[in-house]
């Protein structure tokens, strides 16, 4: 594409903010009919008239005789019968009756056609055309004539038939009687008959009162056709009845005129005597009639608005008052507190207004009436006096001669016909008694030129002002109105102006009259692009005629074809103003005006060009200043009275206002709607029956588009052919490298440093130098050959948004060619509702209306592809390359073709093929990757596991939207950083989704297991080939999101682990420097610290990585590290359990360091060695912190159990103090329970703050052997632990816990003997308890409970137990009972024989001669020892002073185990 052809975004973007501004002011400036009328009564002149020597502002376009049937049935009836006649604009033909026949015949053109209706027997009274109601009549029948005799009221249908190319629907039309739409007229005559856009049909008769006609579908069961009265209450209740007329009550003054305002659903009436009145059709035009005011008007007599002219005074020499000629109501667009005009036969005009509107003056030029406040009466709110006679020269027409046209000696007029329509009046005068003059008069639009920047004309153009013309016709004038554009304009004007909703034509429901009388409201100078001159149509009583009002642009075209002087058209640029007449010129350069453009020919388009580029008509860019007054604060004690200063303005030519005003005018009424609307059927409720359908017609976006690539050819071949400032400026800049185009150009820069935009140079000022010392001098920032170069490349930018407009309107076209609700069924929700918000401006100028319309485009063309037909993609991409190469260029093309191709692969079951198809489909998007919408598109690569696609393709794009590294680069604005990783980000997850796809993938799908992990495989490789540091991170991000950590491990790139030390707080560069004789004590505390739960799977994941490579020292610290992570709550953090696991594998790493160092130095064995120690001491400590908190636990659930809360606690209000004490102990459990689960706790900790205070003897007694106490302090500690736990056991359970409990812990502390197994002391107070519980009689224990859980816990140490009870017997002050002695020689019994036990079965283990010699001697030895002691133990048993019942039994068995031991088959 040529430079001149590209459309770059800032450019339409910058231009689209200056045309919505353009809209917004110009919508701004349109003045309220009330508001102007306000201002016109201070106003000196509110009528004036073109210079003479200009084309007349109306013309004669033709004429037509009566027709022959018509006259001849007129004289027949000798010129007494009763005659009417008027127009129907609807259908383009007039109308005139005869007695009892009716005859109709095209107005535009005569066609030798007249149809004629004669079936009545009565003569005509009333004669009008509405439109037939949908669903009761034939298709055919589009019309109805409502036909009123003094007898009956009857329908006739009325058929149109459409001309061969469509452009006119009323080439012929056929009459259709309708017998069963007959009904009686009760003897009332009806005086005229006016409808409703809706079909409604109301008559007014001689007796005062009003009817209403109703008609629908035939049917036996209901009357299809009847009248019903609207203004008498019993009228309307015997309405149904054949009464005669003197029964019906009402006012005997007959309504001659109606009027429907279809806009505001009111019906307006007047009677002879001057009386209006006012009834209300409801918020939608259907409700019942209700009647809301009368007024009688009363001619108005003050002089307020009078004038004195200069031509001549105006005398009034009528005797009669003068009388209202017509009603007519006012469109919304007009005014919207003003509602209806009355025109008196003077020319004298009132308005009228509802006394229930609301009179917001606040609300939008286009906005539309407050409908829903319903009018309450009828005020007079201005008076506008008649527009003078003799302003202008009369412009002849017919065969009269002009002299005896004009009455000098009278001028007032005496108004017989009027019409009033969208701001224009044309007035019958028949003031000369031999032909009729037609007065026009309409709003002056040179007046009326709104200017931004000139608040003082805005003000003074507010005031109503209109010009004058006349035309003198011969004969009487009968009837006169307004000619209607043609129905296909006004389909294809309809949906670009319409503010509804629904946006169809169908049945034209809105009427286009209605439409078109709204379409002239909004004023010539915004509307003549578009709209055709309007058409007045004249009957009089010498035939037809048609006369054509000329818009502005129509006076200077007709001033070129004269070619007038040029002081005629300096003159008209003078009048009009320099930017309105520039958007002329263009208008007639570029033949913008529509359905008339046979009018301007070549010769007038070029001559208008010329003008548009003569910098003595539109001027040059300049500068001008203009005063302005500083106040400067005085010095110390002076006085300062401010300083006059002039400001620089710069200010652009008027070919650039031109330009902007016609570029504006066209994008006006699509700019800032939304394009898309929801259609519903009609009567239609359900949304199922909604589609989504393009607002604006084929037809109206086709004429729209044509305009815009006119104008915009037009200055693209000025600038080509280098005409005007414009062409040759540009004409520079691409030729002598004077690039006006570049944004990085100094011209361009210099204009921005000012602060203000390009293309709104009026806003721009100079500094100024405030120095009280220094003269006043004026500094210009730019020359004039710089404002030149920034006018011209404002235009350029005007240019490319009316490309980029066009192209805009091309691709709504295309895309509504195709069902546009087929397209967005496929489409998102959330995407459908911003097609529905999305505005013409957006679709233009903003990033996301590109993207929208690139969606739908790519709806559009798999459509296309869906179809399999290569030749129609073909042909469609051709056509949208050509129309809209903005939106759709060659990449766009070769991204289908890749579409089609992978579509084509997705059916192909060849493995090859679909490979080959798929790599053709790489190959073509690989190429330019940065616009590609990579989202779907990956996607279907990975159907087809084509995952080399799948990685590419994101990473290049990545690196195409991000081509200088702004990610990487901090030292940029961060705003612009974080944009660009935003960018790359987006491109990455696609390859990470794929991943997630891959990894998520069920068992039961077509991929087995292995060839799913070849392909995460295959993704991870190709991923980590690619240079980018970034996109690695987020690699080993997502891998470890997916639980991949051993492909990470396996597959990750040199920087995968500076990449896990990163994550980590404090990096290991310290810990990794830890080698050969460093203290390993300074290694780990590298390692301290906090570690959130983000860091943790990261530093197990460098643990593992250590662990892979062999460094287990490293891997020992990081493991410590992660058993020492502190966390403020435990669901923060790691649970004791995982910090076993951690310890234990930092002791596994430690001792594989040791195991694996081979030759290494003592003092390295040293360092090892004590990190062993150290990390098992740690794991010994965590053992007894997980086991307090488990008794801890299980304490607080065992006293939760218990009936207290919270509340009775603190309140103290229970009586027992040993249950709140419990429920304390519990709540305080939990507390130091869940203390315990935060983090690792030291040894002194564990055994002050937890074991110790909540009794846990237990840990306690183990603590101290790992303690390895000693000394008699630390010994007396042991002795009193051990007490406080056989205590506890004996409360808690009795004789046989505490035996439980002894050799549980016992056997724990590793050792036979010493501090921390105080046998003596645990073997007195355990006999003493078993002796009491035995005399309390309690449930009786085993003689051997005692001494078989000493022996299980001091692990069978008979002897020392043995001496320990020895030692207990010879102390008589221990044992002062011989209860407690017998019992103390009872368990000596049991400890002898286990130890007997113990020496056979050491015997019996020897298999060899030699060992059992050996054995024989060590068991020798032992029995000696054990006989001793059972001779020793039978004297004491003889000794005790108890009966000899209660020492038999232990006696016995002494005897027993002696005999034993001495038995010969023993030794």
């Amino acid at each position: 594409m040529a430079w001149e052809d590209d459309i770059v975004g800032s450019d339409v973007a910058t231009a689209g903010l200056v045309i919505s501004d353009r809209i917004a002011k110009e919508a701004a400036g349109h003045v309220d009919l009330k508001d102007a009328l306000e201002a016109s009564k201070l106003a000196s002149n509110n009528y004036s008239s073109y210079p003479k020597d200009w084309p007349h502002l109306v013309e004669v376009s033709g004429t037509r005789e009566l027709p022959s049937v018509l006259i001849e049935r007129y004289h027949s009836a000798g010129g007494e019968g009763t005659a009417l006649c008027g127009i129907f604009p609807e259908i383009h033909h007039a109308w005139a009756s005869v007695d009892n026949s009716l005859y109709l015949w095209r107005i535009d053109k005569w066609d030798n056609q007249c149809r004629e209706y004669s079936g009545e027997e009565h003569t005509i009274s009333a004669v009008a055309l509405v439109r037939s109601k949908p669903g009761i009549f034939v298709d055919s029948i589009q019309y109805l004539i409502v036909l009123a005799t003094p007898v009956e009221l009857l329908l006739i249908g009325v058929c149109c038939t459409r001309s061969g190319d469509e452009t006119d629907p009323y080439t012929s039309i056929s009459l259709q009687p309708l017998p069963e739409y007959r009904v009686s007229s009760d003897g009332v005559t009806m005086t005229c008959i006016t409808c409703t856009d809706k079909g409604r049909i109301f008559m007014a008769g001689r007796d005062g009162h009003i009817y209403e006609l109703l008609y629908s579908t035939c049917s036996v069961w209901h009357r299809h056709f009847h009248k019903i009265c609207i203004t008498d209450n019993l009228g309307s209740f015997v309405s149904r009845w054949i009464l005669p007329n003197t029964l019906k009550f009402g006012s005997t003054v007959p309504i001659s005129e109606m009027a429907v305002d279809n806009e505001r659903h009111v019906l307006f009436a007047r009677a002879e005597d001057m009386t209006l009145r006012l009834f209300d059709l409801g918020e939608n035009g259907e409700a019942p009639v209700k009647r809301m005011a009368e007024t009688k008007l009363i001619y108005p007599r003050d002089t307020q608005y009078s004038h004195t002219w200069s031509v001549g005074s105006r005398a009034n020499t009528r005797a009669d008052q003068p009388f209202i000629v017509c009603i007519a109501p006012l469109s919304v667009m007009e005014s919207k507190w003003l509602q209806m005009v009355v025109v008196f036969s003077d020319g004298r005009r009132l308005y009228l207004s509802s006394s229930g509107e609301d009179n917001d003056s606040s609300a939008g030029f286009i906005g539309l009436s407050n409908a829903h406040k319903r009018p309450q009466g009828l005020v007079v709110s201005a008076n506008r006096v008649p527009p003078p006679l003799g302003l202008t020269a009369a412009l002849t027409f017919g065969t009269t001669a002009a002299s005896a046209r004009i009455q000098p000696g009278d001028l007032t007029l005496k108004v017989e016909a009027a019409v009033s329509s969208a701001g224009m009046l044309v007035l019958s005068d028949s003031s000369s008694a031999a032909s009729s003059s037609l007065l026009h008069v309409n709003r002056d639009p040179s007046r009326h030129v709104s200017n931004p920047d000139n608040s003082e004309a805005n003000s003074s153009s507010h005031a109503l002002h209109e010009l004058v013309s006349s035309l003198t016709m011969d004969g009487r004038v009968l009837f006169l109105s307004d000619i209607f554009f043609p129905l296909h304009t006004a389909v294809a004007v309809q949906s670009l102006y319409s503010e509804e909703e629904n946006c169809t034509f169908s049945g034209l429901r809105e009427s286009y009259n209605k439409l078109s009388r709204k379409l002239w409201s909004r004023g010539e100078l915004s509307m003549q692009h578009v709209l055709p001159r309007r058409r007045i149509a004249i009957f009089s009583t010498t035939g037809t005629a048609e006369i054509v009002l000329n818009r502005p642009v129509d006076i200077l075209r007709k001033l070129l074809e004269s070619n007038a002087p040029r002081s005629q058209i300096e003159g008209f640029v003078k009048e009009f103003g320099v930017g309105e007449a520039a958007a002329m010129c263009l208008i007639l350069a570029a033949k913008l005006i529509y359905a008339e453009e046979n009018l301007i020919s070549n010769i007038i388009a070029e001559k208008a060009a010329e003008l548009f580029e003569d910098p003595l008509i539109t001027g040059i860019p300049q500068f001008h200043s203009r005063t302005i007054y500083s106040s400067n604060r005085a010095l110390a004690g002076g006085f300062s009275t401010g300083q006059v200063m002039e400001e620089a303005e710069s200010s652009f030519s008027g070919a650039y206002e031109g330009l902007c005003l016609c570029s504006s005018r066209l994008l006006f009424p699509i700019w800032e709607r939304p394009v898309m609307a929801v259609h519903r059927e009609v009567g239609s409720d359900s949304h199922s029956d909604e589609a989504l359908v393009c607002r604006f017609s084929a037809m109206s976006m086709q004429i729209l588009e044509s305009k815009l690539r006119s104008l915009e050819n037009f200055i693209r071949s000025r600038r080509n052919e280098r005409r005007g400032l414009y062409g040759y400026i540009a004409g520079l800049g691409d030729s002598n490298g004077f690039d006006l185009y570049d944004n990085g150009s100094d011209l361009v820069a210099n204009s921005q440093s000012l602060g203000k935009n390009l293309l709104r140079p009026n806003g721009i000022n100079a500094d100024f130098v405030n120095d009280v010392s220094q003269s006043i001098r004026q500094q210009i920032p730019q020359s004039t050959a710089e404002l030149a170069a920034m006018e011209v490349r404002a235009i350029e930018c005007l240019r490319r948004l009316l490309r980029r407009s066009g192209e805009a309107l091309f691709l709504l076209k295309f895309i509504s060619e195709y069902h546009l609700s087929h397209l967005v069924q496929g489409l998102d929700v959330n995407l459908c509702q911003k097609l529905l918000k999305m505005t013409f401006h957006q679709l233009v100028c903003s990033e996301e209306g590109e993207s929208l319309a690139l969606q739908l485009i790519s709806a559009l063309m798999e459509c296309y592809i869906a179809s399999a037909d290569s030749h129609m993609l073909d042909e469609v991409s051709a056509r949208l390359q050509e129309g809209c190469p903005s939106y759709y260029d060659e990449f766009d093309y070769k991204y289908f073709q890749a579409l089609e191709r992978l579509e084509r692969a997705a059916t192909n079951v060849n493995s090859e093929e679909r490979e080959d198809l798929a790599r053709d489909a790489y190959n073509l998007l690989i190429k330019n990757p940065d616009f590609i919408d990579l989202g779907s598109l990956c996607k279907r690569f990975e159907d087809l596991r084509f995952y080399e696609a799948v990685v590419q393709l994101p990473l290049q794009k990545a690196q195409a939207v991000d081509p200088d590294d702004d990610a990487f680069n901090d030292s940029i604005d961060p705003r612009r950083q974080e944009y660009a990783f935003a960018q790359r980000k987006e491109c990455y997850d696609i390859i990470m989704n794929a991943l997630r796809s891959l990894k998520n993938e069920a068992a039961g799908s077509l991929l087995d297991q292995d060839s799913k992990e070849r392909c995460i495989q295959q993704v991870i490789q190709l991923s980590v080939r690619w240079p980018d540091k970034m996109f690695h991170e987020h690699l080993y991000r997502t891998l470890i999101e997916l639980n991949l950590e051993n492909e990470l491990l396996e597959y990750g790139a040199s920087d995968l682990v500076t990449f896990l030390e990163n994550a980590v707080k404090n990096p290991l560069q310290e810990v990794q420097a830890v080698t050969g004789v460093t203290s390993r004590a300074y290694a780990m505390s590298n390692l301290e610290g906090s570690i959130s739960s983000s860091q943790n799977m990261y530093i197990i994941l460098l643990a593992k990585y250590y662990v892979i490579k062999r460094q287990h020292v490293l891997a020992a610290h990081i493991f410590y590290r992660l058993a020492e992570r502190q966390c403020a709550d435990a669901s923060g953090g790691p649970t004791l359990e995982e910090r076993h696991e951690y310890l234990s594998n930092a002791v596994k790493q430690a001792k594989y360091a040791i195991s694996s160092a081979g030759l290494i130095s003592s003092s390295q064995k040293i360092i090892d060695d004590r990190l062993v120690d150290t990390l098992e001491a740690k794991l010994t400590v965590l053992q007894f912190q997980m086991k307090i908190k488990n008794e801890l636990e299980s304490l607080a659930s065992r006293l939760e159990d218990f009936p207290c809360s919270s509340g009775s606690l603190h309140g103290g209000t229970y009586p027992q103090n040993g249950l709140m004490e419990k429920c304390k102990k519990a709540e305080l459990a939990g507390v130091k329970a869940k203390e315990l689960s935060l983090g690792l706790k030291s040894i002194t900790q564990l055994y002050n703050q937890y074991a110790v205070p909540f009794q846990l003897w237990e840990v306690c007694l183990e603590i101290l052997h790992f303690a390895d106490v000693s000394g008699d302090a630390d010994s007396r500690i042991v002795r009193e632990t051990w007490i406080k736990l056989l205590d506890q056991s004996l409360a808690r359970g009795g004789v046989a816990e505490a035996c439980s409990v002894l050799k549980r812990v016992g056997s724990k502390l590793n050792t036979r003997d010493g501090p921390c197994l105080p046998l003596d002391t645990l073997c007195l107070r355990l006999e003493r308890a078993a002796l009491d519980e035995l005399e309390l009689g309690a449930e009786p224990l085993s003689d051997n409970d005692v001494a078989s859980s000493l022996l299980e816990a001091c692990w069978g140490g008979h002897e020392n137990l043995l001496n320990i009870y020895n030692q207990l017997l010879s102390n008589r002050a221990m044992l002062p009972s011989s209860k407690l002695k017998l019992r103390l020689l009872q368990s000596i019994l049991v400890i002898l024989s286990d130890w007997t036990m113990s020496v056979l079965a050491l015997e019996m283990d020897a298999t060899t001669v030699e060992a059992k010699v050996e054995r024989a001697s060590i068991t020798q030895g032992t029995c000696d020892k054990i006989i001793t002691a059972v001779n020793r133990c039978i004297t004491e048993v003889r000794r005790l002073a108890l009966p000899e019942n209660r020492t038999e039994a232990v006696y016995r068995g002494f005897r027993e185990l002696e005999e034993k031991l001495l038995c010969p088959s023993f030794e």
